[in-house]
């Protein structure tokens, strides 16, 4: 692998990924992104992410932008894990690596035998991260899920306001993002700052829904003092003020009212000339959400942005996402300067993630990994 002309934080950590799709590949691309070295194990065939998203290229040659960007800078070694010899041609990368991640559900690897316990007795030093929906044990762990499962079952979906009839499908995979990949990251960063104390490795057990509580702290803090819960679109921050919602403009686009604070809200209001009488919208919400509504349905999505320009009163035009990635401020930070080579001459746009570049390898361009050979990689690794 390039070594970059800067020192990385996780320089000299190797991790060994067994994960697919989206939670395990994403964490152990900021692994990778922080100056890790991933050995990502997939089947013969490849991992099911390989057949996701759009494909760039045609038949045998085609390759997923979803799969080239949360897996680009690792190297990939396919092997059969259900393959009588696989735990003895893997075991001695495994008596190398820092860090295992895998993604089955529980029990899986100990019936393919990679199990915790027999890592850890050959590898004492070994940070072994299990991510799943529910977890390692209970009663609901051999269940299968996906993030609005996960959502649903932990009460998330119930706390946003529905129009009557249209239910309302969220918008980011909050479950395998925040759920699933940003703890492991954390707690496999734990695990090996821990490591350097005790000498010793330990299992880290990620519950995608388990994280999914930490979202509605505020509707539980509420139960516990109330007695009872938030009705579905009652917390101000899914808006159930006018100050904090979203309104239509007059193009059908939408225009964010976040004036939570009074400052803001009377800057906002001064600005549409709400009436005295309906700014005290705890008071009167029916009918300053009314009038709120129809002084931004007066202007267009762009008359919006242009009359908004230079204020400070957290209010704004919701973008588009292309409008977002043309935006001169997310474009001055840098945030889409890196791409994935895919091959062939294909290039797309890396996948951002909150590494922060002193800490990330500063190539513009890192490939998408293509197929590695175990014995080279062991070889270069001294194992």
């Amino acid at each position: 692998m390039p070594v970059p002309s800067a020192p990385r934080p996780l320089d000299g950590v190797v991790v060994v990924d067994f994960s697919t799709l989206l939670p395990g590949p994403l964490a152990s691309l900021m692994l990778a992104e922080a100056g890790a070295r991933v050995i990502k194990i997939e089947r013969p065939g490849g991992e099911d992410m390989r057949r996701h998203g759009p494909m760039m290229g045609e038949g045998v040659a085609a390759v997923s932008a979803w799969w080239g960007m949360l897996n680009r800078g690792k190297e990939v070694v396919t092997i059969d894990l259900k393959a009588p010899d696989a735990f003895d041609r893997l075991a001695p990368l495994l008596a190398r690596a820092d860090v295992v991640i895998e993604q089955f559900r529980p029990g899986v690897m100990e019936r393919l035998g990679f199990g915790y316990e027999r890592l850890a007795a050959l590898n004492p030093r070994l940070v072994h991260c299990s991510i799943s929906g529910f977890g390692q044990s209970g009663p609901l762990a051999p269940l299968a899920g996906h993030d609005l499962d996960y959502q649903a079952v932990t009460g998330s979906l119930s706390i946003g306001r529905n129009a009557p009839g249209e239910p309302q499908m969220p918008g980011l995979l909050a479950a395998d993002i925040a759920g699933g990949s940003f703890p492991a990251v954390i707690n496999i960063l734990l695990a090996l700052l821990l490591r350097e104390k005790t000498g010793r490795g330990t299992t880290i057990d990620v519950a995608m829904t388990d994280a999914m509580f930490t979202f509605s702290f505020f509707a539980q803090a509420q139960g516990a003092v109330e007695g009872r819960f938030p009705a579905p679109g009652e917390p101000v921050f899914v808006g159930s003020l006018p100050r904090y919602s979203l309104y239509r403009t007059g193009d059908d686009r939408l225009l964010a009212v976040g004036a939570l604070e009074e400052k803001f809200w009377q800057a906002f209001c001064d600005l549409i000339d709400l009436p005295k009488a309906l700014r005290r919208d705890h008071a009167t919400p029916a009918e300053t959400r009314a009038a709120v509504a129809a002084a931004v349905a007066a202007r267009t999505h762009a008359e919006w942005g242009a009359v908004l320009a230079g204020t400070d009163f957290c209010v704004m035009p919701v973008a588009s996402l292309s409008e977002a990635l043309a935006d001169p401020h997310f474009v001055a930070r840098g945030l889409f300067d890196r791409r994935v080579d895919l091959g062939a001459g294909r290039e797309i746009p890396a996948c951002v993630v909150p590494i922060a570049p002193g800490f990330r390898d500063p190539a513009p361009v890192v490939a998408a990994p293509g197929e590695g050979d175990l014995a080279a990689i062991l070889a270069d690794l001294g194992a």
